[in-house]
C-alpha cells in the first residue's frame, strides 16, 4: 500500500473522465487499498480514485459511522428517484468550505466487485448523496458544478480567501 497524496482544487485531474476498469488484477487491488488507505487518513466519507491521481471508474465509500469501507469497481447510477433531498457537501480537494446541495433522495448503483463480479446496491438518504458524489467525480463532475452559478462564485471566493490566509499564517 502507497500512501497517495490527494490532489487540491483546482486540479484538472479533478474535472476529468475517469477510464473504466477493464482488469480485474493484483494492481487493482493495490489501487483499492490505496484507496482505502486514503478515506482512513482524510478522514473522508468516500473517495473517487481521481482524488488521488488515478483516473480509473473505482470509489471507496463508508456505508455508515463505524462500518466498513466498500469499494465500488465501474460504479454507475442505474436509477434514481424523483423525490430529492439536500445535504451539506464538501471535498477533501477543497478544505475549509462546504454548501448544500440537493440530490435524488434513493438511487441504485451497479457496479463490480474485485473480482469482476457484477452486483447493484440500493441506496438512501446520506448514503446515496455520498454514493452520487463520488460517481460524479468519476464523471468529470466536480461537486461545486451542482451548485448556482452565484453560490459557486461565493464559494470560489471564500475558498480563495482561506487559501491566502493560510499562507499568510504558514512559517
Amino acid at each position: 500500500m502507497t500512501v497517495q497524496p490527494l490532489l487540491t482544487y483546482p486540479d484538472p485531474r479533478l474535472r476529468s473522465v475517469a477510464e473504466a476498469v477493464a482488469v480485474f488484477d493484483d494492481g487493482l487491488a493495490a489501487l483499492a487499498a490505496d484507496l482505502v488507505a486514503a478515506v482512513e487518513r482524510a478522514p473522508a466519507i468516500g473517495l473517487a480514485a481521481p482524488h488521488i491521481g488515478v483516473l480509473r471508474r473505482v470509489i471507496a465509500v463508508r456505508p455508515s459511522s463505524g462500518a466498513a469501507i466498500h469499494v465500488y469497481f465501474n460504479p454507475s447510477i442505474e436509477r434514481f428517484s424523483a423525490e430529492t433531498m439536500v445535504n451539506e457537501e464538501g471535498s477533501v480537494a477543497m478544505p475549509g468550505v462546504s454548501a448544500e446541495v440537493e440530490r435524488p433522495r434513493a438511487v441504485r448503483i451497479v457496479y463490480s466487485h474485485l473480482d469482476g463480479r457484477r452486483d447493484a446496491e440500493e441506496a438512501d438518504g446520506f448514503h446515496a448523496a455520498v454514493l452520487q458524489h463520488e460517481i460524479d467525480q468519476l464523471d468529470g463532475i466536480f461537486w461545486i458544478d451542482r451548485l448556482s452559478r452565484l453560490k459557486r462564485e461565493r464559494l470560489l471566493k471564500r475558498y480563495q480567501k482561506l487559501g491566502a490566509r493560510s499562507a499568510i499564517l504558514s512559517p
